[in-house]
């Protein structure tokens, strides 16, 4: 798989109208959408360039709520699971969801840059506690986060893991054929240790297929104290076993909520395609064999809400 056609796809799929790519509900309940508002936000960020976000909340509301931030995969944008979003907010959450500055289907220019990206989450937690319009029905005692490929690296960090970047270069070596390996070739990770951002306001996360798991040594996670439910695929192509979700498994300092997927591939995290959306992206869409990802994300979206409402 080259990275090029794999951004292709991914803009694609980005690109879609969010009302093409939800997930339809099984008959006679109502799809998640159907119960939720959305509205779209440009978030500012210092001295550097606004973020593009989506917020998902039920309509109406009263009360404080829980918040769950979302945070991409690379080349995604805020859109990339959209169904999980709105599952979510149907549930009684508010969904902050980002487009990563630089790692997105627009821009690729800071694609490996892995410390930008929990900082950016943090920016977004700040804006949604005291600058969103609605931050009045939002508890800040419950703020929840969900991550998926660099996502799930991005919220692990962002929870206090601290990654050691030195092991790249001694993985790349041996697996120079490996998406994040050629990613890293295009665009190298600088060699200094980065001051990464964590964000104690993240009090659960729910990580599925995490990239750059290999860095996260023995002792590299033990600051992550929260409550993980943790995701693997088991016929992951992109990032496989056994270097990314078993050393974090592994090197979480309290067993998280593990759930292997047989059958699935990497990319059926994502929010499942139309028919028009998969001709246009088959890198992305293309069917795992024997897998239903419409099915999945049905049982998917209730164990994630399962989790963060039993978390939160």
């Amino acid at each position: 798989m080259s990275l090029l056609p794999l951004i292709a796809a991914l803009a694609a799929l980005s690109s879609a109208s969010p009302e093409a790519a939800r997930t339809p509900a099984p008959a006679p309940a109502a799809k998640p959408a159907d119960a939720v508002a959305f509205s779209r936000l440009v978030v500012p960020d210092g001295e550097g360039p606004a973020i593009e976000a989506g917020v998902w909340s039920p309509p109406g509301v009263a009360g404080r709520l829980p918040l769950v931030v979302i945070s991409h995969g690379n080349g995604g944008d805020f859109r990339s699971h959209e169904d999980t979003a709105q599952a979510l907010a149907a549930a009684g959450f508010v969904v902050a969801a980002l487009t990563h500055t630089g790692d997105n289907w627009r821009d690729q220019s800071r694609a490996t840059d892995v410390a930008g990206r929990p900082r950016q989450l943090s920016v977004l937690i700040d804006y949604m506690l005291a600058d969103w319009d609605g931050r009045a029905v939002i508890d800040p005692e419950r703020v929840g986060a969900f991550g998926f490929s660099a996502g799930g690296f991005t919220v692990l960090t962002a929870a206090g893991g601290e990654a050691d970047l030195s092991r790249i270069e001694g993985h790349c070596r041996a697996h120079p054929g490996f998406y994040d390996c050629r990613l890293i070739a295009a665009r190298p990770v600088g060699p200094e240790s980065p001051r990464w951002t964590h964000d104690a306001r993240i009090k659960a996360l729910v990580v599925a297929a995490p990239a750059l798991g290999f860095a996260f040594t023995p002792g590299r996670l033990d600051a992550v104290a929260q409550p993980v439910q943790l995701w693997q695929a088991a016929g992951d192509e992109v990032l496989p076993a056994p270097w990314y979700v078993e050393p974090v498994r592994q090197a979480l300092p309290t067993a998280p909520e593990f759930h292997r997927v047989e059958g699935a591939g990497h990319f059926d995290f994502l929010r499942p395609c139309t028919p028009q959306l998969a001709a246009a992206a088959p890198e992305v869409c293309a069917p795992t064999p024997g897998f239903d990802r419409a099915a999945f994300h049905l049982r998917f979206n209730e164990e994630v809400v399962r989790f963060l409402k039993a978390k939160l």
